[in-house]
């Protein structure tokens, strides 16, 4: 059997070919609605977060045979966690990651970090749209929260534990876009022009997650951009096409356990 870490669409797309080339499979997700989705498309799914320890055992007690992480690019601390369980357990690691992108506008920032971003939104004037998710928000609205000159809409899935957590840190719900992709650069446009946003931040999570849309929307618009870089994780055995994976797959596990 292998152990998929999935929650994504591509991470999806990847586990149903796996199957399809007569490997079992386990998928582990974080939140309910895409263990719905993969439930959907006839994976079998474990929701929850995992700690390396928990990952072990689950390895050990379904007879996990390899690790295939296909988690977001930003998901830093499930990477890591897979990379410690299968060498802990024993097991072939191997990742899959989305092609990265680049992009010419004179306009853009690269950074390293969330606190490195929210520093530098931090020293502007105007409207700030952050398309970063709920995970760092705290470090957004602890520096920009409050600044006269800086208005702060957030733009994040609509759950239920993310507006609680806007509501902790006092973000108020008319700046709150609760809404899930992916969009077009048009809807991306309406918005920015809707709000007036004068700086957009977002993160290089690959085209699947419409970032050049992001992007080519606020270009468009002359809108400045902050882009905040991947993290940077040795991962060791990293591939950016499916096929790639499933051969490396067959390399890996014990030809019988495949058609």
């Amino acid at each position: 059997m292998i152990l998929v870490l999935a929650g994504t669409s591509d991470a999806r797309a990847l586990a149903l070919e796996i199957m399809k080339d007569g490997y079992d499979l386990l998928a582990t997700v974080v939140t309910d609605n895409a263990a719905h989705e993969l439930g959907e498309s006839g994976i079998s799914v474990q929701t929850g977060r995992l700690t390396d320890d928990e990952m072990v055992s689950l390895i050990e007690s379904k007879g996990i045979q390899a690790v295939v992480d296909a988690s977001h690019p930003f998901a830093e601390e499930a990477s890591k966690n897979a990379i410690s369980a299968a060498k802990q357990a024993g097991v072939p690691y191997i990742r899959y990651e989305r092609e990265s992108q680049t992009f010419q506008y004179e306009k853009m920032t690269v950074v390293e970090s969330y606190d490195e971003a929210a520093e530098i939104a931090a020293s502007k004037k105007g409207v700030v749209m952050l398309t970063t998710g709920s995970k760092t928000l705290q470090i957004f609205t602890e520096k920009l929260l409050g600044k006269p000159d800086i208005r702060l809409i957030a733009r994040m899935l609509p759950r239920v534990d993310n507006m609680e957590k806007c509501e902790q840190l006092g973000l108020p719900q008319k700046n709150i876009v609760a809404i899930q992709g992916p969009f077009t650069k048009e809807f991306d446009q309406a918005l920015y022009k809707q709000y007036g946003v004068t700086l957009m931040i977002t993160k290089e999570s690959g085209k699947v997650g419409s970032v050049d849309e992001k992007v080519e929307a606020a270009k468009d618009l002359g809108i400045e951009v902050i882009m905040i870089g991947r993290p940077k994780i040795n991962y060791g055995t990293v591939y950016s096409n499916f096929s790639d994976v499933v051969q490396e797959l067959h390399k890996k596990i014990v030809p019988q356990l495949a058609n």
